[in-house]
């Protein structure tokens, strides 16, 4: 599934991987990786700012993306969510269609939905 998200927008992947994973990074790492991602900042502007060369951020960010995907190739924790948020999507779909004669069919879609979600975590 973070296949599909990664392929719509190379930005969220990033920001996604660092979200789940950041924590994981050097301090050094996720302060770089943090300014490419989440501030926007150019290659030309990190180095400026953290006195380095524009290639030395371009390596260390490709490292750290390397990292983080790595990361989440072992702990899938990006595709249980993105699972579950796909689930509770469902459900609320289903509580939007809600009518009183077909309560008892809502009541069982959405304890199987959440049956699901469970064995997910």
């Amino acid at each position: 599934m973070i296949a599909q998200v990664m392929k719509v927008n190379k930005i969220l992947e990033q920001s996604l991987l660092f979200d789940f994973y950041g924590e994981l990074l050097t301090e050094h790492q996720k302060e770089i990786y943090e300014r490419f991602v989440a501030d926007d900042l150019s290659l030309g502007e990190i180095a400026q700012e953290a006195g380095i060369s524009r290639q030395g951020v371009h390596d260390l960010i490709r490292r750290c993306n390397q990292t983080l995907r790595g990361y989440e190739e072992k702990l899938h924790l990006i595709d249980r969510f993105l699972a579950v948020k796909e689930k509770v999507e469902r459900i609320d779909r289903l509580l939007d269609d809600y009518r009183e004669e077909n309560a008892e069919e809502l009541i069982q879609s959405i304890r199987r939905i959440s049956g699901e979600i469970i064995e997910e975590l």
